[in-house]
């Protein structure tokens, strides 16, 4: 039920001022090898706090398994915070602030350079706590909707409820990889046969095609198996201990679990994945 004694809050012709200063910036085609370690992304975020004139109080930043990182540099005129995904050369930073002496810009090139991101945008640049003339105050009616946009998903789940794709096919390029796990023919057998049971699928025919390139400049392994309505696919390249795997299918699975799995499989140090949704 709404409180009828609540106030609706309405566009003000005199906001008067906002307590705070919010922007979202979206980092893309980033270098992997900075986001991968929370120690060069926690120095990124610092520097870029150091140089911008805000006063740095303290810094925390995780490093997840098998890969990621997240962080915060308090301030003492708000905080900078960041989450990192170096499967897709992605960080997203918001950089919060309460005061007027910090120079937004020279923060946001700041990051740009140091993650060498290719790609910037500034999703949001939000007024924070605005307060009208008069130190009013402002209150919604909690049963109301806080913004009338559409809301992505950010779950693999939601994303098959929405929108009902045929199938999904899944990139990953795994790297670093061990030489015994990618040189061994019985080793992507063993592999193709345990992505199978991830899928849900049965593989009651012959073993995967696992053939050698002698190609020069892709001499390795590869394999390709169709099954039902899925399809593997993958090239063990030795030079460069890269495993480059395609996984399509039309049973429903989570893209990240699995890539996560060929990761652990062949022992690589960290992985960039795409995904497509075919309909």
């Amino acid at each position: 039920m709404l409180d009828k004694n609540k106030k609706r809050v309405v566009c003000h012709p005199d906001p008067g001022f906002a307590l705070g200063r919010h922007i979202t910036i979206e980092y893309y085609d980033c270098a992997s090898d900075v986001l991968l370690h929370k120690d060069a992304v926690e120095s990124v975020l610092l520097r870029a706090a150091k140089e911008s004139g805000a006063t740095i109080i303290s810094s925390s930043f995780h490093q997840f398994e098998p890969q990621g990182v997240s962080g915060v540099v308090i301030i003492a005129e708000s905080h900078f915070t960041v989450h990192a995904w170096p499967e897709h050369n992605y960080a997203a930073v918001d950089i919060f602030t309460c005061a007027d002496n910090i120079d937004l810009d020279t923060a946001i090139h700041s990051i740009e350079a140091h993650f060498s991101s290719r790609r910037v945008v500034i999703s949001s640049d939000q007024n924070r706590g605005i307060l009208p003339s008069g130190f009013e105050s402002c209150v919604t009616n909690s049963d109301e909707k806080v913004m009338d946009r559409r809301t992505l998903p950010i779950a693999w789940e939601r994303v098959y409820e929405n929108t009902k794709p045929w199938g999904v096919s899944t990139s990953v390029d795994v790297y670093d990889c061990h030489p015994d796990m990618i040189k061994d023919p019985e080793c992507i057998t063993d592999f193709v046969g345990r992505v199978c049971e991830k899928l849900g699928i049965m593989d009651t025919e012959n073993a995967p095609l696992v053939y050698y390139d002698e190609t020069e400049t892709a001499a390795g392994f590869a394999m390709n198996r169709s099954i039902e309505t899925s399809g593997i696919s993958g090239h063990f390249a030795h030079t460069t201990k890269t495993a480059y795997l395609d996984v399509f299918s039309c049973n429903k699975y989570g893209p990240r679990e699995l890539s996560e799995f060929f990761l652990s499989y062949f022992r690589g140090s960290h992985y960039k994945m795409q995904v497509a949704l075919r309909h």
